[in-house]
């Protein structure tokens, strides 16, 4: 499929060289290909020469030809988008449905969602940059072109996408601010169960106190790592499981769904530079 966006250059002097390896820190494989297609052009169609500076202002427009996304389209769940432009989108995944299909054929996800509705506009590419639990219910940064996935991801790695969870927990939690710092492997006895264990992989989670009543305590989380069932996994460690969590020791409530949502995300736009701040309302 053809790709295709366009970049005002924020700064006289700016190469195409230095935009692709110095400012976006695209892979080599990438920027190989971006050159062999010859893919940057001005605003009139004239190609441009990747070594000659650029003034402020100027308009590059990017086209090149690229993958499409693999995947089945699906309209069986509204599709809310929390933010979008020509860049990105964030999207707000239901409780029960998972991120991205698991198996060939599989449409019930939020990613068959997302491209139905990019399909509806002629494009054919989204990615997700992140995923949530099925249970979790919030939201999801999906790329919509493959420079823009490749920024993401990077910014995703070096911790540059602060994503920020609500859950209510069980009990009275005695701090109202803390870090957890434990190690999560998996449990042995149960394949879909993750532990604390001093030989699993590193897990940090930050954690602060916004909400309280007798039996229960609303906090808010935030991820330095991405394990699996992070903050379930923690918080049942502090001995206050999230409520529903069954999995981690929790009380059965009457929906079987447990209280975690990944309800914010803030980075700073990989193309734009503009801050970001994006709140699930739902």
């Amino acid at each position: 499929m053809i790709h295709s966006f366009t970049y005002t250059v924020p700064e006289d002097g700016l190469t195409i060289d230095e935009l692709l390896q110095q400012k976006w820190k695209l892979g080599k494989k990438l920027i190989h290909d971006l050159r062999m297609q010859k893919a940057v052009s001005d605003s009139t169609g004239e190609l441009l020469q990747w070594k000659l500076p650029n003034r402020k202002g100027d308009v590059l427009v990017f086209t090149w030809e690229g993958d499409a996304s693999n995947y089945l389209t699906s309209d069986q769940i509204p599709l809310y988008v929390a933010y979008e432009d020509e860049y990105l989108l964030i999207a707000s995944k239901p409780r029960g449905v998972t991120t991205h299909p698991n198996e060939v054929g599989q449409n019930h996800t939020l990613i068959n969602f997302v491209l139905n509705y990019l399909a509806a506009k002629g494009q054919n590419y989204a990615e997700h940059v992140h995923r949530i639990d099925e249970g979790t219910k919030g939201l999801i940064v999906i790329a919509k072109n493959p420079i823009v996935k490749n920024m993401l991801d990077r910014m995703l790695e070096n911790k540059e996408i602060v994503r920020t969870y609500e859950a209510i927990v069980e009990g009275q939690v005695k701090n109202n601010h803390g870090t957890i710092r434990a190690a999560i492997g998996n449990d042995r006895h149960h394949s879909s169960k993750k532990v604390v264990s001093p030989s699993g992989q590193q897990a940090i989670t930050h954690y602060e106190v916004v909400g309280r009543d007798e039996a229960f305590t609303k906090m808010h989380a935030i991820l330095e790592t991405g394990r699996t069932h992070q903050i379930r996994v923690h918080f049942a460690y502090l001995g206050h499981p999230i409520v529903g969590d069954e999995l981690y020791g929790a009380r059965r409530t009457p929906t079987h769904t447990y209280e975690l949502h990944a309800f914010k995300v803030q980075f700073i736009h990989p193309i734009t530079g503009e801050q970001i701040v994006v709140e699930d309302k739902r």
